[in-house]
């Protein structure tokens, strides 16, 4: 059995959870394995893939997909909605293209565009760039202090519940040499990602967060969000204030995604509770 697998529910559609970064699927997502349980009725997947959250393997962002087929076929669940935020929804995006057998649908949630070479390229960068500022202890100590800084003052302005506020301060309190790590190659992947194949006309769903269109990069992160949606054939939303943590500031609009494609899914495969 893989490590730290994680099965909530005894029947209905199967849902792989997949996390931003590299942090832990556990906490990640407040509310939404009790909201699938609930309804429509749903078995959900937890597991941190090698190289993420408490995974003790080494793992690179170029072996995930092949590991979730390999996980999806040893668990016998298969075909899966499949819910990525951020690096996890390019891990969604290169799962559905390997092995298109294994998913029954997708939800992104303000994914990191693996199909814009220029984003992903820069954001593997970014990445890097600020890991390099953070080799030695006092450093990474003033990086964490002002992420956690940030994310307060987000809490306050959103008024994030008690679990969603809990789930950003996790997300922020992160090393960010490990995630550097973990985003390796993405600019590559990038490179060699054809949308053209991904499975279209599945069940799915794109999220993208509220960007101000005046800032030429994120305007450029939401027209591949729209073509991503055009690729899949899916509905591309946008809340009004939703931010890149977009399953945490719309808790309840992002679950009622998963709900829908998690239904249509089930629908589709005659998948009953």
């Amino acid at each position: 059995m893989y490590e730290g697998v994680q099965i909530h529910g005894t029947s209905g559609q199967p849902v792989l959870l997949l996390p931003g970064g590299h942090v832990s699927t556990t906490g990640f997502y407040p509310g939404v394995i009790e909201g699938l349980l609930e309804d429509p009725g749903a078995r959900v997947i937890v597991h941190d893939r090698p190289g993420t959250g408490t995974s003790t393997q080494k793992g690179t962002l170029a072996e995930a997909s092949a590991h979730l087929h390999s996980l999806v076929q040893e668990l016998g669940m298969g075909p899966v909605v499949v819910v990525g935020q951020s690096l996890g929804g390019a891990v969604a995006l290169l799962f559905a293209r390997d092995f298109p057998d294994d998913v029954a649908g997708i939800v992104l949630l303000d994914a990191t565009p693996i199909n814009d070479t220029t984003v992903a390229g820069g954001t593997e960068q970014a990445v890097r760039a600020l890991a390099d500022t953070e080799t030695d202890p006092e450093a990474r100590q003033a990086g964490m202090e002002a992420r956690t800084a940030q994310a307060e003052q987000l809490i306050e302005a959103l008024g994030l519940g008690a679990e969603q506020a809990a789930a950003l301060r996790s997300i922020v309190a992160v090393d960010m040499g490990e995630l550097a790590v973990a985003a390796q190659g993405l600019g590559e992947l990038a490179a060699a990602f054809d949308a053209s194949e991904l499975p279209h006309g599945i069940p799915a769903a794109v999220v993208s967060a509220d960007y101000p269109e005046d800032d030429d990069s994120l305007a450029a992160v939401m027209r591949a969000h729209e073509r991503l949606a055009d690729a899949l054939g899916a509905p591309l939303l946008r809340w009004p204030g939703s931010t890149h943590a977009v399953h945490l500031d719309h808790a309840a609009e992002s679950l009622d995604v998963i709900r829908q494609v998690t239904r249509q899914a089930a629908a589709a495969s005659g998948t009953t509770r």
